[in-house]
């Protein structure tokens, strides 16, 4: 997303990231306010308006607590796109169920982990205690805070820390 804007809630909750279009559109009809700038400016006939980094809702919205779904994208940033059984990062990286599904291993975040194809061949649909292999973290699910749900733009974004700690 090009210049993605960080959305709070009425009270400062981080609720969304939206594209800058829709941040103006938002800002336009007075149903946001621009709380943080400094990208340069969006230039009309007219007028000249700033590009928004962060809007504020004027109404209080009621959303969905944020949840980090279960997915192979999640997993392999949980465990920093790392292999858990051996260390390495710069392998062709799978998903691996520590307990298999066959032994009555579940799919869900306590269960999965990242696996660097070797070592995921290696220890085969068997348990880690045949194997002799052990794991480097205990798998489990991420934290839910918006700052880890908002991490991804944050390198771009460093201005937006102040709005997610805490949350």
């Amino acid at each position: 997303m090009e210049n993605p804007v960080l959305v709070l809630n009425s009270n400062f909750q981080p609720v969304n990231v939206c594209d800058c279009q829709r941040a103006v559109c938002l800002m336009l009809t007075d149903k946001a306010t621009l709380i943080l700038d400094g990208r340069g400016w969006i230039h009309t006939t007219q007028n000249a308006y700033p590009i928004p980094s962060v809007i504020r809702l004027s109404r209080m919205v009621h959303p969905p607590r944020p949840k980090v779904t279960l997915s192979r994208r999640e997993i392999f940033r949980r465990d920093h796109y790392t292999c858990q059984y051996c260390g390495k990062s710069n392998t062709t990286l799978t998903i691996d169920h520590v307990i298999p599904k066959h032994l009555g291993g579940a799919h869900d975040w306590s269960n999965l982990v990242t696996a660097c194809s070797f070592c995921n061949h290696q220890k085969g649909g068997r348990a880690l205690s045949e194997t002799g292999m052990s794991l480097m973290r205990q798998p489990k699910e991420p934290p839910q805070s918006a700052l880890y749900i908002f991490a991804r733009y944050l390198h771009e974004n460093v201005e937006w820390n102040e709005f997610l700690e805490g949350w």
